[in-house]
């Protein structure tokens, strides 16, 4: 992978109205660390940023920083964080590390399904499950992939692909278990029917008054008006 330069300058002042004016100036704050060496704070122009991530690359573009007025003893990094506003989706702030090109580091690719609609388990309509849209691979960061290709045009209803089955270029290791699914495709979903019992129509019970005569008893007669009080 090749590298791509950025340049930056030294961020003079912190805190969050410092931070404040560098954005409203056109640049992005930036927090410079790794490999033995002292954070710096600096600023990168917003086009310039944007236009690093716009390579095949995104996120995983490999930096070549030059920094104004500073001497860097390493100055190849990699992007470890990138805050967004959550209203705007303007980029805050950027954090990136330093790295060396000689040794292995870990680095999340993106996965790429192919030939999905072409499955013969989606043509029976079965359902195309992606358990996993990135992975953590360990690789030189010249060997890092832009992306990983999945084939599923073979896919059967209840087939599954694991992380083993990844084509990896050369130099690449996924850091997922061996077992772990990467792609499944599932049977068709069964429509439920709604179960409608039918109600069944009780008569009301007519609760009377008194004791109900047994059958062939009399009604007992009915107990005289009391007495008015004499005066």
């Amino acid at each position: 992978m090749a590298t791509m330069q950025l340049a930056a300058s030294v961020r003079e002042q912190v805190g969050k109205e410092a931070v404040k004016k560098v954005r409203r100036a056109g640049f992005v704050p930036v927090s410079l660390y790794g490999h033995g060496m002292k954070a710096l704070s600096l600023q990168v122009g917003v086009k310039d940023l944007y236009a690093a991530l716009h390579t095949k690359a995104g996120e995983n573009v490999v930096l070549n920083l030059q920094v104004e007025g500073v001497k860097l003893k390493e100055s190849i990094c990699l992007i470890k964080g990138i805050q967004q506003n959550p209203v705007t989706e303007n980029i805050d702030h950027v954090d990136l590390m330093v790295i060396s090109m000689t040794e292995k580091i870990d680095v999340k690719v993106h996965l790429l399904v192919l030939h999905g609609t072409e499955a013969p388990g989606v043509k029976e309509g079965g359902v195309l499950d992606m358990i996993h849209h990135e992975v953590m691979v360990e690789c030189l960061p010249t060997a890092i992939p832009e992306k990983i290709e999945i084939d599923v045009k073979a896919m059967k209803i209840g087939d599954t692909i694991h992380a083993k089955d990844l084509k990896l270029p050369e130099g690449v290791k996924c850091k997922l278990d061996a077992e772990d699914v990467i792609v499944a495709l599932h049977p068709p979903m069964k429509e439920v029917e709604p179960v409608v019992e039918e109600a069944g129509l009780v008569e009301p019970e007519v609760i009377e008054k008194g004791k109900k005569p047994a059958e062939g008893e009399e009604a007992a007669p009915a107990a005289p008006a009391p007495k008015k009080a004499e005066k």
